[in-house]
């Protein structure tokens, strides 16, 4: 009877590691990096360094910005005539108009922040529920 049970839930369990890898396989990643490298167009060309890579769409930024944030809710997000800034906890979204469409950044917040800090300012916190301070004279004040 022991050996039963060990039996049914060892089962149990492979069949919900089948169902997970099912769902992986067909749904893409789970993060918005994967969820923007699943749905838009690679441009290589248009990559910043190593730091952010670039994609593309026919959308405009706005519409590109609705689907991604559809898909996975930013813990921060700023828009301007410039452009769709999304913040996650590691990772940046950058909506960015282009002629033909949209060209989208991915990036780590870790280079994102400061190239994009003249933009987005105090409206992108650092991590959830804390703000990027300087250490200087006045601090904490």
């Amino acid at each position: 009877m022991t050996y039963r049970r060990w039996f049914v839930v060892g089962a149990a369990f492979a069949v919900i590691g089948a169902l997970v890898a099912a769902f992986a396989i067909f749904y893409g990643n789970f993060s918005p990096r994967g969820y923007v490298e699943d749905r838009y167009s690679r441009a290589v060309s248009r990559d910043i360094d190593d730091d952010a890579v670039a994609y593309t769409s026919a959308k405009s930024p706005s519409q590109v910005a609705k689907e991604v944030t559809d898909a996975w809710q930013p813990a921060d997000q700023y828009v301007d005539g410039s452009g769709v800034y999304l913040r996650y906890d590691d990772d940046s979204v950058v909506i960015l108009p282009i002629a033909a469409g949209s060209l989208i950044l991915l990036e780590r917040m870790s280079t994102a922040y400061p190239r994009y800090h003249s933009t987005v300012g105090s409206h992108w916190g650092w991590g959830r529920g804390s703000t990027v301070r300087g250490g200087g004279p006045g601090s904490g004040k």
